[in-house]
């Protein structure tokens, strides 16, 4: 139990690491993008080039992901304040969110298929080379 915290606690100090290194590029860089997004690619770079593998974050992420909506409330409720703003923009807003859904929607199952696919391909080729 104690081993398993530990081993998640290395790991969320993995991922917010990853994170402020990402703000901390938009910042330096004066990047127009959010300091999230760049810790998004940043740690898909890491991914991509083996320099952490999956099992260094998987647990942490996973619960991170489990709980995902519990982040979004924050959001939910600063957008109350936005009243003027929502009726004066509401369709263009809508229309935002709406694509943007789906295209996060569309990459993250691109994504996954690529990641199942890959999983599969290995199996095979393992259970190949043991025969």
């Amino acid at each position: 139990m104690i081993r398993k915290i530990g081993k998640f606690s290395i790991q969320m100090v993995i991922l917010i690491g990853i994170y402020q290194i990402g703000n901390l590029t938009v910042r330096i860089f004066h990047l127009p993008i959010p300091g999230n997004v760049s810790g998004i690619i940043i740690l898909f770079l890491l991914l991509w080039l083996r320099v952490i593998q999956i099992d260094h974050i998987e647990m942490a992420a996973g619960w991170l992901l489990k709980h995902l909506g519990f982040f979004f409330i924050p959001i939910s409720v600063g957008l109350m304040t936005l009243g003027p703003a929502l009726i004066n923009k509401g369709l263009s807003l809508l229309f935002v969110l709406i694509v943007s859904a789906f295209i996060g929607i569309l990459s993250a199952g691109k994504a996954t298929q690529a990641v199942i696919m890959k999983k599969e391909k290995e199996k095979v080729n393992y259970h190949d080379h043991a025969l």
